[in-house]
């Protein structure tokens, strides 16, 4: 029986060193604090983690494939810096019937250890005669860590279903407050708010072979890059400054993309707090006979207003209008405060905090 420690798998970006590389990682083509394109690493980070759970499922299923479910969570705590190596250290940390969670942790080296952030992955194993799912082996938990990060696993499956249940609560006392405020500020007559029903960016595309990862099949990590790419253009609709990204919520891949689908993007800023932005993503594809149309991926990204030394700012609230902007509101504000309370947890900083040296 294998442990977590025997499905380990270390990737290094060689940033440092690799010019060509470098210039495909970077925002601008200029000095900048921050200036790593988040959406082409998490293509990187999806591959990965898709590697690291092959490697363990084709030693029981030698033709099995892996598709990811979900991207639970990634909080990012460092701004990276695209001027050094960056060390991706991946690793099971628990095995279901058939899906598996590959955690990856980012980190940059040098004379100081910077901790970019934690990821975490929800891989699928699958038969390649059809659709069905495979039984899998378990893992063996020895050690304390080993067992730690196990049971995070399980506290993340189960509080995914307790927040799944919680967004067809209604609003609390509390909650109706904030919302009635928020549509009482509408009926002013110097209202000059922003309205989220007119912060929404949309983009078309067609799928090629060129993104085929599995036979016939999309590779989803491009995806979620294109989701994330416009969802960042979304956020500076509302940031005065800068938005940076400080976490993925969640990313959920509901069905997959085939080659000539036609995809449709939109990203909707659905929340604001003091300083964060909440914009919510989903890829809906079009079959091109047009006789297929299914929602097949769903995101959720907060980024955070910036200035140039990355100190956090600002942000001006929004205002939904409609009932469905209600209840995306109301569900990403749950979503923030849970956020908040893991930030706390893990000590939070007053900046956005910059790599050392930079």
């Amino acid at each position: 029986m294998s442990r977590p420690n025997d499905t380990s798998r270390q990737m290094v970006l060689p940033l440092g060193n690799d010019e060509a590389l470098r210039r495909r990682f970077m925002v601008v083509d200029a000095p900048l604090q921050g200036n790593l394109r988040f959406g082409r690493l998490l293509e990187v980070l999806d591959k990965l983690a898709e590697e690291t759970a092959l490697q363990y499922v084709r030693a029981v299923h030698p033709k099995a494939r892996v598709v990811t479910a979900a991207i639970d969570t990634i909080m990012v705590r460092h701004a990276a810096d695209v001027t050094r190596d960056m060390t991706l250290h991946a690793r099971i940390n628990f095995v279901g019937r058939s899906s598996l969670e590959v955690g990856i942790r980012i980190e940059q080296t040098g004379t100081v250890s910077t901790h970019i952030a934690s990821c975490y992955f929800t891989m699928v194993a699958r038969s390649t005669e059809g659709e069905g799912s495979l039984v899998l082996p378990p893992l063996e938990y020895l050690d304390e860590l080993e067992v730690r990060r196990m049971h995070k696993a399980v506290a993340a499956r189960e509080s995914y279903r307790q927040q799944q249940a919680s967004s067809t609560e209604p609003p609390s006392r509390e909650e109706y407050a904030l919302l009635l405020s928020l549509h009482q500020s509408q009926e002013q007559a110097d209202f000059r708010g922003l309205l989220v029903g007119k912060l929404v960016t949309e983009s078309w595309e067609r799928m090629y072979p060129e993104q085929e990862n599995v036979p016939r099949t999309i590779f989803g990590g491009y995806l979620v890059r294109r989701a994330y790419e416009l969802s960042s253009i979304c956020a500076e609709q509302v940031a005065p400054d800068r938005p940076v990204i400080v976490a993925v919520n969640r990313i959920n891949f509901f069905n997959p993309v085939r080659l000539d689908d036609k995809l449709r993007f939109t990203s909707r800023v659905v929340f604001t707090g003091e300083t964060s932005i909440i914009v919510e993503a989903g890829i809906e594809r079009i079959s091109r006979d047009r006789k297929t149309k299914a929602l097949t991926n769903s995101c959720l990204f907060t980024f955070a207003n910036v200035d140039g030394n990355l100190n956090t700012r600002p942000v001006p609230p929004v205002f939904p209008t409609t009932y469905a902007e209600d209840a995306r509101y109301l569900d990403a504000y749950r979503q923030h405060q849970e956020y908040l309370q893991r930030k706390q947890a893990g000590k939070p900083r007053e900046k956005f905090r910059s790599p050392p040296g930079r």
